[in-house]
């Protein structure tokens, strides 16, 4: 049995990249961050920062680029895909992204958003979770 599944709670750490393939299948892409802190060998705490690729499809997409802004909480349910190419010095290089098959919004920042919000953001999501195309090629991606 197998297994690839991605939890993330993290901030957007800018504007959602939102367009549409020739095919005229809605596409966002979401830049977060998260944070991790520990206690090193010496006892002081550290705090380590990763940076995640998220790109969702369809509905979603078009709901993440409607309610998502830069600084914005989100919680995101997806899995990971690599991604091979061959750079200008013909150098083999290999990205990860996360593909979502769920998200869920948090707050907007600097804002009292009521938690009924909150739950109505996320049942209207909900409907749009599974929109998510079994495959694209390589090629499908405009960047």
């Amino acid at each position: 049995m197998n297994l690839n599944k991605v939890f993330l709670i993290g901030r957007l750490t800018q504007e959602v990249d939102f367009r549409y393939l020739p095919s005229g299948t809605p596409l966002a892409v979401l830049n977060i961050a998260t944070n991790r802190v520990y206690k090193d060998k010496s006892g002081n705490l550290k705090e380590e920062t990763e940076y995640h690729r998220v790109v969702t499809w369809g509905k979603l997409a078009e709901i993440c680029r409607q309610h998502l802004n830069k600084g914005r909480l989100v919680f995101v349910e997806g899995r990971i895909k690599s991604r091979n190419w061959i750079d200008a010095q013909g150098n083999k290089k290999t990205s990860y992204e996360i593909i979502a098959e769920n998200i869920k919004f948090g707050p907007k920042p600097g804002t009292d958003l009521t938690e009924k919000g909150l739950e109505q953001l996320e049942a209207e999501l909900e409907d749009y979770k599974l929109d998510t195309p079994e495959e694209f090629g390589v090629l499908d991606i405009p960047f």
